[in-house]
């Protein structure tokens, strides 16, 4: 069985979170405190097979070089953020508190790709928007999707920084989210979970 543990990270207070069945897991949006996202592996009693990203903005990445190293993993990012990870200007590091840089994804996500990763497979789907190579994930037979900062509880992701495109993340996630069952657990970037039935009744961005 899949489970999904999220971890509150950082100043901007990030959401991580933790893929696990049995002992292995996949590690979503590392943002920031390596410690405390090791510390949760542990007592999961689960080892980390990969990180994937929904987007390379610093808050979500934070923590990334030091969880790829001393897990010896691999890195997956939205082939248009490929080159963000190492550009504190494109990651916008360079307005927060410390630069940061890492290096190169080793794998990139097609469009509408199925991806397996050990005991894990999903769907990720393209929500640009709040930044150009924003994705989703979507564990189907699992009943959840890891929404990034595209969908929020009652909210939207923002589109005021520099690479958003405000145009794009409406119609993205009505095209790619709000096709899912109304059941589906969201687990966003940041703030509480919800699921697509109530944000598309409630959200007042769609309505």
């Amino acid at each position: 069985m899949t489970q999904v543990r999220k971890i509150i990270t950082g100043v901007i207070q990030e959401n991580c979170y933790l893929i696990y069945s049995g002992s292995d897991a996949l590690i979503v949006d590392p943002g920031d405190e390596t410690s405390k996202i090791k510390d949760e592996l542990e007592e999961l009693g689960a080892r980390p097979l990969a990180i994937l990203l929904t987007h390379t903005h610093y808050d979500h990445i934070g923590a990334l070089e030091d969880l790829r190293v001393d897990y010896d993993i691999p890195v997956y990012v939205s082939p248009e953020e490929v080159d963000w990870l190492g550009d504190p200007s494109k990651n916008l590091s360079v307005y927060g508190s410390n630069e940061i840089t890492a290096r190169e994804a080793e794998f990139t996500f097609n469009p509408a790709e199925t991806v397996s990763i050990g005991p894990f497979t999903f769907e990720v789907v393209s929500t640009p928007g709040h930044s150009p190579g924003g994705v989703s994930f979507i564990f189907v037979k699992d009943g959840f999707v890891l929404s990034g900062d595209a969908l929020f509880k009652g909210s939207i992701g923002r589109t005021d920084l520099p690479g958003s495109e405000p145009e794009k993340l409406i119609p993205s996630i009505k095209k790619e989210l709000f096709k899912l069952s109304d059941d589906t657990i969201v687990y966003s970037g940041h703030g509480m979970q919800t699921t697509i039935g109530n944000e598309k009744q409630t959200n007042p961005y769609f309505n």
